[in-house]
């Protein structure tokens, strides 16, 4: 049991820490672990939303017997459910945190909280298999990055908004940004479930998919970080 906990909070732990070590002036650890822990929280309301959607669409027919099915799954049950209580997580870690001062601020905490809920899941996938091992290799490939790249696109707007834009546009963009990336994430990699043909090639296009995001994901860090340092340079 010990062996298997460790191989599911390994990744999100790492990718936590890669992430702090990154913050030129790092936040609080008192700030950093209470968004971890609301991320956990989370986990629980997100659980039941997503046990009401799925029923409600297994009673219209959309199951995972298609791919349309595994594509409103991808949407309704993970991506838009899991974006919203996490985004409702950083607001409340953010909306008078007296931390939240700078542009790169925002990212850290949503990966905080994102990497948070990313620890439960990933334990629950992991203990419940048989075949634990192979599951968390996989997830700590695709899943857990996954999770730790939808927190960037939110942290990265969420900031955006706060500090620079205040357009609808930005504040439309802290949500949407991650719902389509987690929604056409999921949709890809559940495919198979519906046809192993299509799955097939919706894995290497899934691959891609994961390789543009993380290396946009990874400008938005470094924009956000030299956006601080440009700004420490015009007060100093």
């Amino acid at each position: 049991m010990i062996i298997p906990l460790i191989a599911a909070l390994l990744p999100p732990f790492l990718l936590w820490l890669y992430i702090c070590l990154k913050d030129p002036r790092p936040e609080p650890v008192s700030q950093l672990f209470k968004a971890v822990l609301y991320g956990m929280l989370v986990s629980v309301p997100i659980v039941l939303v997503e046990a009401v959607f799925e029923a409600a669409l297994a009673n219209i027919g959309l199951t995972s017997a298609t791919v349309v099915g595994t594509t409103a799954q991808a949407f309704l049950v993970a991506a838009i459910p899991e974006e919203t209580f996490k985004l409702l997580a950083l607001w409340l870690i953010l909306r008078k945190n007296p931390y939240f001062d700078e542009h790169f601020d925002g990212i850290v905490y949503a990966v905080c909280v994102g990497l948070g809920f990313a620890a439960v899941e990933n334990v629950l996938y992991v203990l419940s298999q048989e075949d634990w091992l192979s599951v968390a290799v996989a997830r700590s490939l695709l899943a857990v990055p996954g999770h730790y790249a939808f927190a960037i696109l939110m942290g990265y707007y969420y900031s955006l908004h706060h500090f620079v834009s205040h357009s609808d546009r930005t504040a439309a963009l802290i949500l949407i940004a991650p719902v389509l990336a987690h929604g056409i994430y999921d949709a890809l990699a559940m495919s198979g479930q519906a046809n192993p043909y299509i799955g097939g090639i919706a894995f290497l296009v899934l691959i891609y998919f994961c390789i543009r995001m993380h290396k946009f994901s990874y400008r938005k860090v470094v924009a956000q970080i030299q956006r601080d340092k440009d700004e420490e340079n015009v007060i100093s």
